[in-house]
C-alpha cells in the first residue's frame, strides 16, 4: 500500500540531485508532487519521468530567494488542491568557498540568501495552506551547520541557522499537527558536490564515511514524511557517519 496516497508534496531544488530523488519517491508512493526549481527545462525532465511510471507531478518555475515568487506557488496549490501536506525545503548550494578575509562579501550574502533566506521564504509562504489540516515540513540541513569548517562561513553560518530554524518553526507549529525536521545528508554525489570530491579535506575523503548517491537520501525522506501526527518533530536525522 503506498504510502503517500494523495497527500499534496512541494520540493524545492526537485530538477536535480537529492531533491529530484525526493520526488521521483513521493510520487511513487502515491503523492501529488510540485517540483520547484529555477530552472524550467530541468523541472520538465522530472515530471516527465515522473508521469511515465505512472506518477503525479507538476512543475513550477520558482526562486526560492524571491519571496512573492514562493507565495504564487502556494497560492496555485491552493486554488488548485486548497492543501498542503508535505514541504521539502530543499533548495540550497555551497556557492561561496574562501576565508572571512579573504572573500567576497557580495558572495557570502549570495550564499545565506540562498541557503537560510531561501528556506524562510519556502516555509513563510507554505504555513497558511498546511495548518488546517497538519503536515510534515523536512528541512534539508548539514553537518557543516552543527559544525564551523574554514573557508565555508557562509553556507557553515546559514546551515546553522536553518537547524535553529528547524527548531523554532517546531515550537510554534506543533499546536497545528506540523511536524517540522532536518536531515544531514553527509557527503552525497551530486552535480553541486563535482569539485569536492578530490579535494584531500572533503568529507568525500573521509575513511568510513558513507559517500552516497541521492536515493541514499529516500529512505529517510520517506520516513519522515509518513509519521504519524504525533511522530518525531524538533529532530536532526543524520546519515552522516562521523
Amino acid at each position: 500500500m503506498v504510502k503517500l496516497i494523495n497527500k499534496i508534496a512541494v520540493i524545492t531544488g526537485a530538477s536535480k540531485g537529492i531533491g529530484r530523488a525526493i520526488a521521483e519517491a513521493y510520487a511513487k508512493e502515491g503523492a501529488i508532487v510540485y517540483c520547484v526549481s529555477r530552472t524550467n527545462s530541468d523541472l520538465e525532465n522530472v515530471v516527465d519521468s515522473i508521469k511515465s511510471k505512472g506518477g503525479k507531478a507538476i512543475a513550477f518555475k520558482a526562486d526560492v530567494t524571491q519571496y512573492d515568487q514562493m507565495n504564487q506557488l502556494f497560492d496555485h496549490i491552493n486554488q488548485q488542491y486548497g492543501k498542503l501536506d508535505i514541504l521539502v525545503a530543499n533548495a540550497g548550494g555551497n556557492i561561496e568557498q574562501s576565508s572571512i578575509e579573504e572573500g567576497s562579501p557580495e558572495m557570502w550574502i549570495k550564499a545565506i540568501e540562498l541557503n537560510l533566506f531561501g528556506v524562510y521564504f519556502t516555509v513563510k509562504a507554505g504555513i497558511p495552506l498546511m495548518k488546517e489540516n497538519g503536515g510534515k515540513i523536512i528541512t534539508i540541513g548539514s553537518g557543516m551547520g552543527h559544525q564551523g569548517i574554514i573557508n565555508e562561513s557562509s553556507y557553515c553560518c546559514a546551515k546553522s541557522g536553518t537547524w535553529m530554524l528547524t527548531r523554532i518553526l517546531a515550537k510554534e507549529l506543533v499546536e497545528f499537527n506540523i511536524s517540522v525536521n532536518e536531515i544531514i545528508p553527509g557527503p552525497v554525489k551530486t552535480f553541486q558536490t563535482r569539485n569536492l570530491r578530490d579535494d584531500p579535506n572533503s568529507p568525500f575523503q573521509i575513511k568510513g564515511e558513507w559517500v552516497k548517491e541521492p536515493e541514499d537520501v529516500v529512505p529517510l525522506a520517506l520516513f519522515l514524511a509518513s509519521q504519524p501526527e504525533i511522530g518525531p518533530t524538533a529532530q536532526s536525522f543524520s546519515l552522516m557517519r562521523r
